[in-house]
């Protein structure tokens, strides 16, 4: 079997749930938090190394809430996302505090990842099929070619829409082969009666197809895509204005500038899977009852790792 890791952005605390550790909270009948189902779907697709990526700060007790369990039953590697874990050379501009976005985070893995590997956010629950999809990808033998080979889980946008807010969704522009060439980062998504809508500037609601396949910051990438990564943070620490002191470096822009750069080709793999997260405090209640539905029938165990 090849070697695949999952790799987990666990690092940020989202602002709109609230207090506590979102990615922490449990969802499960058996006290299960969201990463627990999205590493028993990664084993079960033949993912076989987890790498979690983390801030310091939470390593305690992000191992005591999940990880010492997971070490039982699959190959473990933490890495921690810091402010200061950027170039030699380059200074943190003062006033910064955040670290620099998801772009970052997944180049922190540079020291543990030698293998292909899928990347998910922590706080979102993407289904088994998408799972399968990118490890047959990454698995895949094929042709050579001048650009790197990767993929992306495109999920239908209805299918990723909160009842309790507005959400942002990167909407895929594809080619005539489903290749990837653009995704277009839209805010204040909304479900309506007739689907879903955005909000313009003077009030009214412009409707969004919701067949249209969404990134919900699901990759399946190489080792090679490392090197660019790490190639391109070093430009854009290089090339921050003063103005752009919360600018982050984000994994979709990177890809998408690769794609325009006609350095990779990214292939969208459609599932049909629910998404579900917890965006707001509102939607815990619901992710919840969406678990025990999913244990009621058969397609996960009361308790996961038995």
């Amino acid at each position: 079997m090849k070697k695949t890791a999952l790799v987990i952005m666990a690092a940020g605390i989202g602002s709109r749930f609230g207090k506590g550790i979102k990615q922490l909270a449990p969802v499960g009948p058996g006290g299960e938090i969201i990463m627990d189902y999205s590493i028993h779907d990664a084993l079960e697709a033949g993912f076989n190394k987890i790498v979690f990526i983390i801030r310091k700060d939470l390593e305690e007790e992000f191992r005591r809430v999940i990880g010492s369990r997971i070490e039982k039953v699959a190959e473990v590697a933490y890495v921690f996302q810091e402010l200061s874990d950027i170039p030699e050379g380059i200074q943190v501009p003062e006033g910064r505090t955040k670290p620099w976005g998801t772009g970052q985070a997944v180049l922190c893995c540079r020291a543990v990842l030698d293998e292909p590997f899928i990347v998910i956010n922590a706080d979102d629950y993407y289904g088994k099929e998408a799972f399968v999809k990118v490890h047959d990808f990454l698995v895949a033998d094929r042709p050579e070619s001048e650009k790197m080979q990767i993929c992306m889980a495109g999920f239908i946008l209805g299918n990723t829409l909160s009842d309790h807010g507005s959400v942002t969704r990167g909407i895929c522009r594809l080619g005539e082969n489903r290749e990837l060439i653009g995704i277009k980062e839209t805010h204040d998504i909304i479900k309506t009666c007739q689907g879903a809508a955005v909000t313009a500037g003077d009030g009214t609601r412009i409707p969004v197809d919701v067949n249209s396949l969404v990134s919900m910051n699901m990759w399946g990438l190489t080792p090679e895509f490392l090197e660019e990564l790490e190639t391109g943070f070093k430009e854009f620490l290089e090339n921050l204005k003063p103005g752009e002191l919360k600018k982050e470096y984000l994994l979709p822009e990177v890809v998408d500038d690769l794609i325009q750069r006609k350095k990779a080709e990214v292939v969208v793999l459609k599932t049909h899977d629910t998404w579900f997260g917890v965006t707001y405090q509102e939607d815990r209640q619901t992710v919840v009852e969406a678990f025990a539905k999913l244990v009621e029938e058969g397609v996960y165990k009361r308790n996961l790792y038995e």
